[in-house]
């Protein structure tokens, strides 16, 4: 008798630790669930400065969301990502650069060190973020729902790599880390998104 209650209260916990595990990434979050989230607009980060900022102050907008790092190869794409904000912004594109150490430890400095970096080296005035994880299990929950929202649900390749999120506030497409500012595939799908008014 007292050994089939251990296998049952054994098995039971094995069952309570199971469903743990597979809800524990929704708790970790206080920000919008990837599933749960209808557009990009739900969430909520912190700046550069480490202040809170809707997403939905940039309602109407074209928005590229770019995971960057400052000791990477594709570093010097913040030059042409500043060229296309500056090219575009008038038109409502704007580009949101998210810092993230996730590939090869090529971003380790503290959010005023990347601002100092970004501001000194290639003189970036695009909206800058708080450095977050851009995968795995502890991946901030707008990357969770950018890549949930893509036909292409892979994780995401190495720095520089970017979504294109139209004026409602949805995924357009996205583009790998290669794939550099002035690529024309990338500039088309940008002035196509500028040129819808939705």
């Amino acid at each position: 008798m007292r050994t089939s209650l251990k296998i049952g209260i054994f098995a039971l916990a094995v069952v309570v630790a199971g469903i743990g595990y597979a809800l524990s990434p929704y708790f970790r979050n206080t920000t919008p669930h990837n599933a749960a989230a209808k557009s990009l607009y739900e969430f909520t980060v912190k700046d550069i400065d480490g202040q809170d900022v809707p997403l939905s102050k940039f309602k109407g907008k074209v928005i590229m969301v770019v995971n960057v790092a400052s000791k990477c190869g594709n570093t010097p794409q913040y030059k042409g990502l500043e060229q296309m904000y500056e090219k575009y912004k008038d038109q409502g594109l704007v580009i949101l650069g998210f810092p993230a150490n996730n590939f090869a430890g090529q971003e380790p400095g503290s959010d005023a060190e990347i601002k100092e970096f970004c501001s000194a080296t290639y003189a970036v005035k695009f909206p800058m973020f708080s450095k977050v994880s851009v995968k795995g299990d502890d991946a901030h929950p707008l990357y969770q729902w950018l890549i949930a929202s893509t036909e292409d649900k892979s994780d995401v390749d190495w720095n520089f790599a970017k979504f294109l999120v139209g004026r409602d506030g949805k995924v357009l497409g996205r583009f790998k880390a290669r794939i550099k500012p002035d690529d024309i595939k990338l500039i088309s799908a940008v002035e196509s998104a500028l040129a819808a008014k939705g």
